[in-house]
């Protein structure tokens, strides 16, 4: 075997070794954006991702630099801008992207975007 074909393999290996790590963290993040409306927690993205729960959480921070709680918030408040954006109510956001109560949605969005989701709200009709 030459060195080349050698260097090759080794390169191989180092590239390829860590697509079970992809397609887990992939996996999961398709699986919130489909499904941020729904109580999500820890424990049920590690039962359907098949892994532990704190490797999966080293495993997602690492590929997309916040863990998965982070990342479903930041998916609610998005889609929540959208929502008032389109004319519903603050109240009416908070509950249709997943949030369970309008004080802690309120401190989310406002901690997020610089704005109160009425704020926003009104911000967006002028």
């Amino acid at each position: 075997m030459t060195q080349y074909k050698k260097e090759i393999l080794r390169i191989k290996a180092d590239c390829y070794s860590k697509q079970w790590q992809l397609d887990t963290v992939i996996g999961l993040r398709n699986y919130i954006n489909n499904n941020f409306r729904e109580n999500l927690n820890l424990d049920l993205f590690s039962r359907i991702r098949f892994v532990s729960k704190f490797h999966l959480l080293r495993l997602f921070k690492r590929y997309y630099g916040q863990t998965p709680n982070q990342y479903l918030i930041d998916k609610r408040v998005e889609k929540a801008k959208e929502c008032i954006k389109n004319g519903r109510s603050v109240s009416e956001a908070c509950y249709e992207v997943g949030f369970e109560s309008i004080s802690s949605f309120s401190s989310l969005f406002k901690r997020k975007t610089g704005f109160t989701p009425s704020a926003y709200q009104k911000s967006n009709f002028r």
